[in-house]
């Protein structure tokens, strides 16, 4: 890519990020283009459809908390990884409104442009979830799609202005669920 074009490129994601974060994961890509400055067709060159903008903007975090999950592995008990890797997981997909949705399709849809990066998140959990179940520190009817479908739920009430009080409060409910032998509080 030149120069000037990967400027343009790291320039469109740096707005759009901003309004992703303000106006949520269906946030008007014309509007993004608008602040950016560029043509609407400038923002298609780079981003052809709303997934593309969403997995460039996804994919560093969601890269990182793959990262996160096999450097956990290596540095802390089982329960503990899987426990502090679920709540940093919970928290990234809070980040950006409506993306719990376009995340939970774009697993289920291999030609999405999230599919990768979503499917990498899903299986480093489960790597995690398996551990802390041999360990027995988890419950064993569990599954890593399972532990996706609670990082979607947990992100999406932390979405809704209704139940984000008590959105940390539910997510300990739902770790005390998870894992076995465990304190009432995680924090």
């Amino acid at each position: 890519m030149r120069a000037d074009a990967k400027e343009n490129y790291n320039h469109l994601l740096t707005v759009a990020r901003d309004v992703v974060t303000e106006h949520g994961a269906n946030a008007s890509l014309r509007d993004i283009a608008r602040r950016a400055e560029v043509s609407h067709v400038t923002l298609l060159r780079h981003f052809p459809t709303r997934e593309a903008l969403l997995d460039a903007l996804l994919q560093k975090g969601l890269e990182g908390l793959t990262v996160k999950a096999g450097e956990l592995e290596l540095s802390t008990s089982p329960g503990n990884a899987l426990l502090y890797w679920l709540r940093n997981a919970v928290g990234f997909v809070q980040v950006y409104s409506g993306v719990v949705t376009m995340m939970a399709t774009a697993l289920a849809n291999p030609g999405s442009a999230l599919h990768a990066s979503c499917d990498n998140l899903r299986k480093a959990g489960e790597r995690l979830l398996k551990s802390a179940q041999a360990e027995g520190t988890a419950r064993a009817d569990m599954e890593g799609s399972d532990l996706f479908a609670l990082i979607g739920a947990l992100g999406w009430i932390g979405d809704q202005d209704s139940f984000k009080p008590r959105a940390e409060y539910l997510l300990d409910v739902i770790a005390n669920a998870i894992l076995i032998g465990r304190s009432r509080e995680f924090h």
